[in-house]
């Protein structure tokens, strides 16, 4: 029998990337543009390419799929304001790599206000932008910068009859990505289907889990469940960690053989229509925890559950990680691999021997998200409609120094979560982190 396929959630519409557009130019001085590259083919070896995957930004604005597109915002313009430049119709290439939209398709399909093939883009870039006295584009982008650097010198050019070159450059990004930061009823709903998708995956990984296997087949289980459900595949590089390999953070050779007594950490998550999931589990190969696991286990979860129902508006990320450190600098100081006083330990930074990273990344069309973590240079308060990961950890050195039975441990627990009004959700809710119910199902493979 087929594995259950799940109901897909509604596409985000051509009307709320028209808004986004809209909000992006009320933003702004005026008598500006935005100028927005999406992104290109890379190649991969010789004459074949890595899969296209669209610039975040520029998906965001457009949801516009095909590669070497160019958005121009044009706010006040008559003949429109947002404008889109696109791949030619070529039959002989579309016999090759399949169907472009061209211009009036970009119109039909995606709503742009008009549309012009790229063999017309620089012919229509001097115009377009004439008289415009600030130019925003992701300064960062070497492919932007060189677009506005060639029609600002076109244009200078022609000064004597009239023409008159943006005067500034000045970034989108911060605009840009505050709005994205935010994340409207839409993009939750492709946020929980993704999360839905890996939570599926990484179960299908605990009941496939067995002595012998190597990590790379975990892997594949994962990647089978993406794909299978409609996912582009994995939103990052999937970490199967078996034993030591665990305690590499961004583990991602799988390579290694998965041994009787030993955890597994995975680390993984699905992109669905370019939005991405992030979970992390941490189990028996065998499907049971042994004494040593159990207490390094029950202290990361507890400090992770923890910190999760902290979660809601007014919270800052950098309280949640201070409650994070706290907890587990206790925790090790319990067990023994820490001694003397917490605040101690906090303060001279013993704990980054077993805990080196943050508690918490922005979600959404990229994993580590966009969005300033301070505002003003204070830490920025959480507000409904950002989505957080939590993910504390333990990474226990196999040196002389540590009790042998914690040697070599890796463990970490991530979630995803969205800060409602009144408190918060877990998306990932879906895949077991309690070492009773991970055992359960590991029982039922």
């Amino acid at each position: 029998m087929l594995p259950e396929i799940l109901p897909r959630p509604v596409p985000i519409s051509n009307d709320e990337y028209l808004a986004r557009r809209l909000a992006l130019m009320a933003a702004l001085p005026a008598d500006s543009a935005v100028l927005l590259p999406g992104a290109s083919l890379v190649t991969r070896s010789r004459d074949s390419e890595f899969p296209f995957r669209q610039d975040s930004d520029f998906h965001y604005l457009t949801g516009f799929p095909e590669p070497d597109a160019l958005l121009l915002l044009l706010p006040g313009r008559h003949e429109g304001e947002s404008v889109l430049f696109c791949q030619d119709r070529n039959p002989l290439m579309e016999a090759w790599t399949g169907i472009r939209l061209g211009a009036e398709g970009a119109v039909r399909e995606h709503g742009v206000d008009q549309a012009f093939e790229n063999a017309a883009r620089d012919e229509c870039l001097e115009g377009l932008l004439d008289g415009r006295r600030t130019l925003y584009l992701p300064l960062d982008s070497p492919e932007a910068m060189a677009i506005a650097e060639e029609v600002r010198a076109a244009l200078m050019a022609k000064a004597r009859r009239g023409a008159r070159p943006p005067e500034a450059l000045a970034d989108v990004a911060s605009l840009l990505h505050e709005a994205r930061l935010i994340k409207s009823e839409p993009e939750l709903a492709v946020l929980r289907h993704a999360a839905e998708i890996s939570a599926r995956a990484h179960v299908r990984a605990m009941r496939a889990a067995r002595p012998g296997l190597a990590e790379y087949h975990l892997q594949a289980e994962l990647e089978h469940e993406f794909r299978w459900q409609g996912g582009s595949g994995p939103a990052y590089a999937s970490i199967v960690g078996g034993g030591a390999n665990a305690c590499v953070l961004h583990y991602i050779e799988n390579r290694g053989l998965l041994r009787d007594g030993d955890l597994v950490l995975i680390d993984a998550g699905a992109e669905f229509d370019l939005y991405a999931g992030d979970i992390t589990r941490t189990f028996p190969v065998n499907g049971r925890f042994s004494e040593a696991q159990r207490a390094l286990y029950a202290l990361v979860l507890e400090v992770q559950e923890r910190t999760v129902a902290a979660i809601k508006p007014g919270v800052t990320l950098i309280e949640l990680h201070e409650g994070v450190v706290r907890g587990l600098t206790e925790g090790l100081i319990g067990l023994g691999l820490l001694d003397g006083e917490v605040q101690a330990r906090i303060d001279d930074e013993s704990y980054r021997r077993f805990y080196l990273h943050s508690t918490s990344h922005w979600l959404g069309l990229d994993v580590h998200d966009v969005g300033a973590f301070r505002q003003e240079g204070e830490p920025r308060p959480l507000a409904p409609g950002m989505v957080l990961t939590v993910e504390p950890g333990l990474y226990i050195p196999a040196d002389d120094d540590i009790p042998e039975a914690f040697r070599g441990i890796g463990i970490r627990i991530e979630d995803d979560v969205v800060v409602t009004v009144r408190g918060h959700e877990v998306l990932t809710a879906g895949v077991p982190k309690r070492m009773e119910e991970i055992e359960a199902v590991m029982a039922t493979s």
